[in-house]
C-alpha cells in the first residue's frame, strides 16, 4: 500500500470438498473469546486492547496450577500414583537414559529357573537380538520336569501362608515393586529393545504399564480382599462374605509385552493370595528373570513366585496338567488356549479357572465423514506400531467407497515416510518382528495376498535392517473378509471397501469371524458411531481415536468369543477370577438374639 504497513493474505489451498468443512473450523477459531475477529465488534473493546501484541500478552500471563486440575501424578486419585513418564524431546533426559541404557546392555543377561528363590543350573541356550540376530543378548537355562515337578511342591506348600498373609503385606510388596522399575526404567528399557526389539517409546510405554499394574492391583486388593462384607438380611443372623486364594496359579504370558502382560498376570494372582510358577514366552526369558528379581528384591518370599523358563511342550503343558494347579491364566494364540481349556477340562480334581486372552481381527469402520487426516494417524498407530504385534492392533481397515481412494492415497505416503531399523534410535519409528519364524508367516501371507488379492504397497526396507528380522508395513486390498483364514501378526494392514447402504452387512461379516477383541470406528456422526457400538460384540470400541495403549484402571482390557474368556485385565473384576468366595452365615439367636434391637429410641 505505500504505507509501510504489514498486511497477510489469508488464502486457503486445496480440493474443494474440504473447503465448507475447513470454513467452520476457521469459523469456531475465529468466534472465540479471544479472537481479534470476536473483539473488533466489541465496542466496549477499547482500541489498545484491541491492537495489542498477542506474543507480549501471552508471555505476560503469569503460569499458574489450577486448583482444581491436578498434576499426572494424581490423576487417579490418593490411592493409587499414575507411573512416570519420560518426556522424548527433552535431550538431556535423553542423553542421561542412553548412557544408563548403554552400561545396562554391557551388564551379563541370563535367565534361569528360580525355585525356591534359587537358580537352577543346567544347559543354557543363546538369545539373539531380533534386530541383528548376530548380536547375543544373554543367555537362558531351560526347566525340565525334575524341576517343575520341585517347583509345583513348594508352591503347594506355600499357597496357604499366602492366602493368610494380610491383604496389606501382599499389597505393599507390589507396590514397592512398581518404585523399583520406575528407579530402574533404563535396564528394563535396555532389555526390552534387545530382547524383544521394543522402540524407545514402546519400552517407556511398557514399563508404565508395567507400574500401573503392580500399584493398581494392589488398590484393588486393599480394597476387595480386606475385612469380609456384611450382607443385608433379616434379624437374628449374620451373613458375611470374602475373598481367599485359589492355591497355585500357572501365568504363562506372550513375548510381546514381556514386561507389562507378564507382570500383569503374577501381580492379579498375588495380589488375590496365589502362590505363582510363572512360564514366560520361549523367546523372552531375560526380561522375565528381571522382573521376577524386582518382585523378590521388594520382598515376595522366593517360594510364593517362581520363575520357569523353557519350551511350552515340557513346562506349560506339565503345569497345566497337574492337579496342584488351582488356576491359569493365559495369554497367547487362540489354538493354544483351546489346548490348555481341553487340558483342564480332561485332568482330574476340581473344576479351576482358565483366564484366557487371545487374538483378534480386529477392524476399523471409518465412514464418509471421518476426517481423513485423522483416520491416516489412528491407523498408522494402530497398524503399525511395535512392528504390528499387538494382540489390539487394527489388522483390517474398513474404508467407506466415497473417500477409500483418498485415505489410501494418504495412507501409502505416511508409510512411506515410517523409518523402519534399529529400535535403540529414536528416530526409528517400526522395529523387527520377534524372530525368523513370524518373519517367514508374514512373507508367506504377503506373498499370498499378493495371488489372490491386491497388494497396494511395501514400505522400503534399508540396508540396516538387512541382519534382522524386519518385515516391511504392507498395505493389502482385500475383496471380503473370508481371504484371511487367521490372524495375522505383524505389520500388514488390510484395506476393504464398503457402501454405506451395506453397514449392517459389513458388520455381520466382521461378527462371523467369530473374534471380539478392539474395534475402531470414525466418523463425526455421533449416532453412527453409537449404532455401531450398540451391534458389535468386541471387548473394547474406540471412536475417533487409535485402537492401542488400554490404560490400566481406565480402559480394561480383553475380548469376547474367540478373543479371550475375560475378566478384563486392568479392570475392577479381574482379581475375582483369581480368588474363590466363602460366605458364614451364623445365628445369633443362639446367643441371645439381636442386642442392638433393645438399644433402638422411641418413634
Amino acid at each position: 500500500s505505500g504505507r509501510g504497513i504489514s498486511c497477510r493474505i489469508y488464502a486457503p489451498v486445496g480440493s474443494h470438498e474440504d473447503l465448507l468443512a475447513y470454513l467452520v473450523r476457521r469459523l469456531l477459531e475465529n468466534g472465540a473469546n479471544t479472537s481479534f475477529v470476536n473483539r473488533i465488534v466489541d465496542d466496549a473493546m477499547p482500541i489498545e486492547g484491541l491492537i495489542e501484541d498477542p506474543v507480549k500478552t501471552v508471555w505476560a500471563a503469569i503460569p499458574r496450577a489450577h486448583p482444581s486440575i491436578v498434576l499426572p501424578r494424581d490423576l487417579f486419585g490418593a490411592d493409587r500414583a499414575n507411573a512416570r513418564g519420560f518426556d522424548l524431546s527433552d535431550e538431556d533426559a535423553l542423553v542421561a537414559l542412553a548412557d544408563k541404557m548403554k552400561n545396562a546392555a554391557a551388564q551379563p543377561w541370563r535367565s534361569a529357573p528360580l525355585v525356591a528363590g534359587k537358580a537352577v543350573p543346567g544347559t543354557v541356550r543363546q538369545i539373539r537380538n531380533p534386530a541383528d540376530t548376530r548380536d547375543v543378548v544373554g543367555e537362558v537355562v531351560e526347566a525340565d520336569a525334575e524341576t517343575v515337578e520341585r517347583a509345583l511342591a513348594i508352591a503347594a506348600a506355600a499357597a496357604p501362608g499366602w492366602s493368610k498373609t494380610p491383604v496389606d503385606e501382599r499389597a505393599a510388596c507390589l507396590e514397592r515393586t512398581a518404585d523399583l522399575l520406575e528407579a530402574n526404567i533404563a535396564r528394563a528399557m535396555a532389555i526390552a529393545t534387545r530382547e524383544a526389539g521394543k522402540t524407545l517409546a514402546d519400552g517407556i510405554a511398557e514399563v508404565r504399564e508395567a507400574v500401573d499394574f503392580f500399584r493398581y492391583y494392589a488398590q484393588r486388593a486393599r480394597s476387595d480382599f480386606g475385612d469380609p462384607v456384611v450382607l443385608p438380611g433379616p434379624t437374628g443372623e449374620v451373613n458375611q462374605i470374602s475373598l481367599h486364594g485359589r492355591g497355585v496359579f500357572a501365568c504363562i504370558s506372550p513375548w510381546n509385552f514381556p514386561l507389562a502382560i507378564f507382570c500383569g498376570q503374577i501381580t492379579a494372582a498375588l495380589a488375590a493370595g496365589n502362590t505363582v510358577i510363572s512360564k514366560p514366552a520361549e523367546q523372552t526369558p531375560l526380561m522375565a528373570a528381571f522382573a521376577v528379581g524386582l518382585m523378590h528384591e521388594a520382598g515376595v518370599p522366593g517360594d510364593v513366585l517362581q520363575l520357569l523358563p523353557g519350551d511350552g511342550a515340557i513346562v506349560g503343558a506339565r503345569l497345566v496338567s497337574d492337579p496342584r494347579v488351582s488356576g491359569v491364566a493365559f495369554t497367547g494364540s487362540t489354538e493354544t488356549a483351546r489346548l490348555i481349556n481341553r487340558a483342564l477340562a480332561e485332568r482330574p480334581g476340581p473344576i479351576v479357572p482358565l483366564i484366557a486372552e487371545t487374538g483378534g481381527q480386529n477392524a476399523m469402520i471409518v465412514d464418509s465423514t471421518a476426517l481423513p487426516e485423522q483416520v491416516t494417524v489412528d491407523v498408522i498407530q494402530s497398524a503399525v506400531n511395535s512392528a504390528g504385534q499387538r494382540c489390539s492392533a487394527l489388522r483390517v481397515l474398513c474404508l467407506q467407497e466415497d473417500i477409500a481412494d483418498k485415505v489410501i492415497i494418504m495412507l501409502t505416503g505416511a508409510m512411506a515416510e515410517l523409518k523402519i531399523g534399529d529400535p535403540g534410535l529414536l528416530e526409528t519409528d517400526v522395529g523387527p518382528v520377534i524372530d525368523d519364524d513370524a518373519r517367514a508367516m508374514l512373507e508367506a501371507h504377503v506373498d499370498r495376498m499378493s495371488r489372490d488379492a491386491r497388494v497396494l504397497y511395501r514400505a522400503p526396507l534399508g540396508a540396516t535392517t538387512e541382519e534382522g528380522c524386519f518385515v516391511a508395513p504392507t498395505v493389502i486390498e482385500i475383496g471380503s473378509l473370508a481371504v484371511l483364514e487367521r490372524e495375522v501378526f505383524g505389520p500388514v494392514l488390510h484395506v476393504l471397501r464398503f457402501r454405506q447402504d451395506r453397514l449392517d452387512a459389513l458388520i455381520d461379516e466382521i461378527e462371523a469371524t467369530g473374534y471380539g477383541l478392539t474395534l475402531g470406528i470414525h466418523t463425526r456422526i455421533d449416532s453412527m458411531a453409537e449404532q455401531i457400538a450398540a451391534r458389535v460384540k468386541v471387548g473394547n470400541v474406540y471412536i475417533n481415536r487409535n485402537m492401542i495403549g488400554a490404560i490400566v484402571g481406565s480402559q480394561p482390557f480383553g475380548g469376547e468369543g474367540l478373543s479371550g474368556t475375560g475378566p478384563k485385565a486392568g479392570g475392577p473384576r479381574y482379581l475375582h477370577r483369581f480368588a474363590t468366595e466363602r460366605v458364614v452365615s451364623k445365628d445369633t439367636t443362639a446367643a441371645g438374639g439381636n442386642a442392638a434391637l433393645m438399644t433402638l429410641g422411641d418413634v
